[in-house]
């Protein structure tokens, strides 16, 4: 049976698709290690497994693509520990500006196709600007995933193919739904701006 949660604005965030009971087991079952470092690099492992794992399928509306920007889905909120899963699918060239998680720990799997993700260096900021170098980056393919621990969270990612869409799957420690974003002024140097995220419906 499909089961479903409304949040203020009419999204879905909880529902069935084959394996949800095992996604949910192995996320929870990471959350018993430790501290954010020990949770991240168990939920990782699960991560991996999870995506390679044949009996667990996401919801058919992830694989659909929306053109005017990524679709962020998510798919179950946890009344107990208050993580939240989030489906999010990129159409091709779609991506992201320098972004932070507001405070929050994050483990990012590739689901299906590739995506960029470069991780920056905060070298100083002055009220809202602030100067990024590039920490290095990485082309993530289908079963790799990796994390984000404040104050090591800044970074973009990017479907860089341009004719296939790339899905992936996040686990926050808690609902992200508002971010600062960080767009280029000059060189090194970016404006902060604060910015609400955008949930598509899983319908």
């Amino acid at each position: 049976m499909t089961q479903t949660r409304e949040d203020a604005d009419g999204v879905l965030s909880d529902i069935d698709f084959p394996g949800r009971a095992r996604l949910i087991a192995g996320i929870d079952a990471a959350l018993a290690a430790g501290d954010c470092h020990a949770i991240t690099a168990a939920l990782r492992n699960v991560m991996c497994g999870l995506i390679r794992d044949p009996a667990v399928r996401l919801p058919d509306c992830v694989h659909t693509p929306i053109a005017d920007h990524y679709a962020r889905r998510e798919l179950y909120r946890s009344p107990e520990h208050g993580y939240s899963v989030v489906a999010m699918t990129w159409g091709p060239g779609q991506g992201t500006p320098i972004h932070d998680h507001a405070g929050c720990w994050c483990v990012e799997g590739v689901w299906s196709g590739e995506l960029e993700i470069t991780q920056y260096e905060l070298l100083e900021h002055d009220g809202d600007r602030f100067r990024f170098r590039s920490a290095g980056g990485l082309q993530a393919g289908p079963g790799s995933a990796g994390s984000l621990i404040p104050p090591h969270e800044y970074h973009t990612i990017r479907n860089a193919d341009a004719d296939a869409i790339a899905v992936s799957l996040h686990v926050y420690e808690a609902p992200l739904e508002a971010c600062s974003r960080f767009e280029p002024m000059s060189g090194e140097w970016h404006l902060r701006t604060d910015s609400a995220l955008r949930t598509d419906t899983t319908a």
